[in-house]
């Protein structure tokens, strides 16, 4: 990557965290183990088009709220590498973006269905419908761009049903770094998704969904070669690193408000 593009991903990342509350550093480099339930996030429409292209460059993106810091539940030891995360929705898809500190990016598989979760991955699970909060949906994408994506009726069908799939989910990443070559030390890697509401319509109460509506979501991150880490934006309770626990899942609502906020026009 050239220095004058390397330069506008960093100084785009302190743009793009700019509105939490707390200073980047400290988020990215000094986030403490913990086991804290985060606050439901708003989940705002997004008032111009997104294109999925892992640049995140279009005004919603810089508009959204992050999520909050990743917490490391399961920490042991190694760097806590951080990662801002974002959604947004319009009336035909939900839109996620990650951005990740990694100082080893790693990734080799190219392949629907593979196991994506041995890259460098982060990932969308989610119960749509919160009067069947244990029937859950997981979709895994790496830093290739490959994606792994299944459902659970149950909180006892732990194997994937292979006959459902994420049909019509757009992923797009980009990396500052060398990918696979441990030689250097890369910067963070960004991905990108728009995933179709209609993928989840036969379990969904209504898609798109509704102003207030509110679903089950979780965010989760692991992976890659070099100090491998698990975390997640609402932590886990269990003993061992698990992701399919939908009883650890966050609240996510979403907003009939728009993300950048839309001009009202003056009717008198």
């Amino acid at each position: 990557m050239s220095s004058p593009r390397r330069c506008f991903f960093i100084l785009f990342v302190i743009l793009l965290t700019a509105t939490s509350a707390v200073p980047i550093t400290a988020r990215l480099l000094k986030a403490a183990p913990r086991k804290v339930k985060p606050a439901p996030y708003t989940i705002y429409r997004t008032a111009t088009p997104i294109t999925i292209d892992g640049k995140l460059d279009e005004p919603g993106w810089f508009a959204a709220p992050s999520v909050g810091e990743f917490q490391f539940a399961w920490y042991k030891s190694g760097k806590r590498e951080q990662t801002v995360a974002k959604l947004l929705w319009d009336d035909k898809n939900l839109y996620v973006s990650f951005i990740c500190q990694d100082a080893h990016i790693a990734g080799t598989r190219t392949k629907h269905d593979s196991d994506v979760w041995e890259d460098d991955c982060v990932e969308v699970f989610t119960a749509p419908n919160p009067d069947l909060p244990m029937a859950y949906f997981n979709i895994e994408m790496s830093v290739r761009g490959s994606h792994l994506d299944g459902y659970h009726p149950s909180e006892k069908s732990t194997p994937l049903e292979t006959n459902w799939n994420a049909e019509g989910i757009r992923i797009k990443t980009s990396v500052v770094g060398t990918l696979n070559d441990d030689g250097d030390t890369d910067s963070f890697w960004i991905l990108e998704a728009a995933i179709p509401f209609a993928a989840f319509a036969h379990v969904a109460k209504q898609t798109p969904p509704r102003p207030d509506d509110v679903w089950h979501l979780n965010l989760n991150r692991l992976g890659g070669d070099t100090n491998i880490q698990y975390s997640q934006w609402s932590p886990g309770t269990s003993a061992v690193p698990q992701y399919h626990r939908p009883q650890d899942f966050g609240r996510v609502i979403f907003s009939a408000a728009t993300r950048p906020v839309q001009n009202v026009r003056d009717t008198k």
